[in-house]
């Protein structure tokens, strides 16, 4: 049986195509902010900030919204083909709120 919280092996590996989205929503942003030699220059400048700097300030919101976009496709992606998504404990399963 699963673990709590976790969806059962088959429902993970159910949509590969979301997972492969989902690998690639998150290493575009890893490779993009630590692929140093792209954007160790100066020059062009922005409201007087170096290229470095506010290329660096571009990709915060960027990832926080690659991160958001991954997060839903998970859930999309631990959905059976036809069924209902898995939701986690709430009130209508028992527990206290």
């Amino acid at each position: 049986m699963a673990a709590s919280g976790q969806a059962p092996p088959a429902a993970r590996r159910s949509r590969p195509g979301v997972w492969a989205l989902i690998t690639v929503l998150l290493l575009a942003s890893i490779v993009a902010t630590l692929w140093v030699p792209f954007y160790a220059r100066t020059k062009p400048e922005l409201g007087g900030f170096p290229f470095f700097y506010w290329y660096q300030l571009m990709w915060v919101p960027i990832v926080g919204v690659l991160s958001w976009l991954a997060y839903l496709l998970t859930k999309a992606g631990r959905r059976a083909p036809g069924g209902p998504a898995e939701a986690g404990p709430g009130p209508d399963r028992g527990e206290a709120a």
